[in-house]
């Protein structure tokens, strides 16, 4: 029997109330379907309603084949291994019994002893240095999500659901991934900001607050049909508020007609030639009229208005925020960042960096790059001071902004207002208001509680606080700024950053990323 996904009338209410599905009706089918929308329309919710993992408050999901799924984060648990990640451990004991003759005849006859290889293959597909006895604690994060692709190929489910498969993953961690979903040939739903590999998908559902909409291809063909959408939208919207400024002129000069017969009425009236009885039959049909002209008028007014509204609403949903990074005026010439032997790391005995010597001179745009685990994000947290050095110095040598990836300046109980207040003094409520709404939290989306928010949400509400104050930054630093965004807000931010007068650095494993902002260096750490 196909794999197939079927999802009937579904909705959804989170604990803090909010929904996200209201009578929900999508189906995946066999092949590998890219599942992309907005941050925080549902789509992490929707793969662990389909896995099980979170009840419906209405409707329901079936579907046929085993599934497998690949979640955003590993975090192990203490002493957890790779064989546990596998769920192999009791099958390897069992083994390593039998092949030290300790075994029983039942035992021996249970015993798998093709299991060993398979999991040697399995970790080698996806390119990692383990064994079995590795401690998931040690690896890396992009490790530790190679590590968990291996185990869910090792299943060998007949559906698999990805969410967010290339996040934190170096290069060759992605091309791993972008090979594994080029040979699948089961079922896959792939939730990814990551355009190459969207481009691999044979299918594209675009989760919306309108519901969800399937697109036959990959992102390229996406983009195109959106596009034409978008622009059919906004000829709708021009169309319906033109109705309703002619309703309203027709309207207006209905009523001037109307009041002109009556004054001629009222007139003639007054040369006291007409009985009283016709007068006020004249004067009572006039007042039908009138009233019948405004509800009419407000009839028709109510149905252009609302069509107007629906069409703003397609727009708001096809059309992404904007980034307008304020101008930093940094001169040409001007050291904003100065490395000299700087040696440091989390075990002074074995430092990650070893005398590192960098300038930033000027608007230069630097990448930070290598493979996972070479410290590139240790070498950040020197450069900017959230880490002691054990030897060397840094001087920054303007205003900075740092945007790591736990965008940890946002602190989680206060709501998006309080944290821009709290991080830009200076900054006016209409300041405050009108920069916010340029990052898509408009009214009371920006009163929202930061703990509360999607990853992607929360990175892009980091933004808006990192860069939005009244003294803009000359070096502005990010730590994987696209991980948990939606496709659309990357190339939106990539548009903003290409715009920005200021210096950048940046580690990114996402090489259209790097090329988009106008990357003129990189710095390679730890090449393997």
């Amino acid at each position: 029997m196909p794999v197939s996904v079927t999802i009937s009338h579904l909705s959804y209410t989170g604990p803090d109330g909010h929904k996200l599905f209201s009578d929900l009706d999508l189906t995946f089918g066999p092949g590998r379907t890219g599942l992309v929308g907005r941050n925080g329309v549902g789509k992490t919710t929707l793969l662990r309603l389909i896995a099980g993992e979170l009840t419906p408050s209405g409707g329901t999901i079936s579907g046929t084949g085993r599934m497998g799924v690949l979640r955003q984060q590993v975090q192990p648990a203490e002493g957890e291994t790779v064989a546990d990640l596998f769920g192999v451990r009791a099958e390897l004991l069992l083994l390593a019994k039998a092949m030290g003759g300790e075994a029983t005849v039942d035992e021996l006859a249970e015993a798998d002893w093709t299991l060993e290889a398979r999991l040697d293959e399995a970790v080698a597909q996806l390119g990692l240095p383990v064994t079995a006895e590795t401690l998931l604690s040690t690896l890396s994060g992009g490790q530790r999500t190679r590590a968990a692709l291996a185990a869910l190929v090792f299943a060998e489910p007949d559906l698999i659901l990805l969410d967010e498969p290339t996040n934190n993953l170096d290069v060759e961690g992605r091309a791993a991934v972008a090979e594994l979903l080029a040979g699948w040939r089961g079922a896959a739903i792939v939730v990814s900001h990551d355009r190459g590999l969207l481009e691999q998908v044979d299918a594209i559902v675009e989760l919306t607050t309108l519901g969800a909409k399937t697109y036959g291809g990959g992102w390229s063909l996406y983009r195109e049909r959106k596009a034409l959408e978008l622009q059919a939208a906004e000829h709708d919207r021009d169309v319906a508020e033109r109705q309703v400024r002619d309703v309203a002129r027709k309207a207006q000069e209905a009523r001037e007609k109307q009041a002109q017969r009556d004054a001629g009425g009222r007139r003639k009236g007054a040369k006291g030639d007409m009985p009283k009885i016709v007068l006020g039959g004249l004067k009572g049909r006039a007042e039908e009229t009138a009233g019948g002209l405004d509800a009419l008028a407000e009839k028709m007014a109510s149905a252009a208005s609302e069509q107007a509204r629906a069409a703003r609403e397609r727009i708001e949903v096809l059309t992404p925020f904007a980034v307008k990074l304020a101008p930093s005026n940094l001169p040409s010439g001007k050291v904003v960042l100065r490395a000299s032997g700087l040696t440091g790391g989390y075990d002074e005995a074995a430092p990650m960096i070893r005398n590192f010597d960098m300038e930033i001179i000027g608007p230069e745009r630097v990448a930070v790059t290598g493979p996972n685990g070479a410290g590139k994000t240790t070498l950040i947290k020197l450069l900017t001071g959230q880490l002691a050095p054990f030897a060397g110095s840094v001087q920054i040598g303007g205003p900075m902004a740092l945007l790591d990836q736990q965008v940890g300046l946002l602190d989680r109980g206060e709501s998006i207002v309080e944290n821009f207040g709290r991080l830009n003094r200076e900054s006016s409520e209409n300041d405050c208001r009108s920069l916010l709404a340029a990052f898509s939290f408009r009214a009371d989306a920006a009163l929202q509680k930061v703990g509360t928010l999607s990853g992607g949400e929360m990175l892009r509400a980091g933004l808006a606080c990192a860069v939005g104050g009244k003294t803009p930054p000359m070096l502005l630093v990010l730590d994987e700024p696209t991980n948990h965004l939606d496709v659309e807000a990357v190339e939106k931010i990539e548009a903003g950053l290409r715009a920005f007068d200021g210096a950048i650095l940046v580690i990114s494993h996402d090489r259209t990323f790097l090329e988009n902002i106008g990357v003129t260096r990189e710095v390679e750490l730890g090449a393997r």
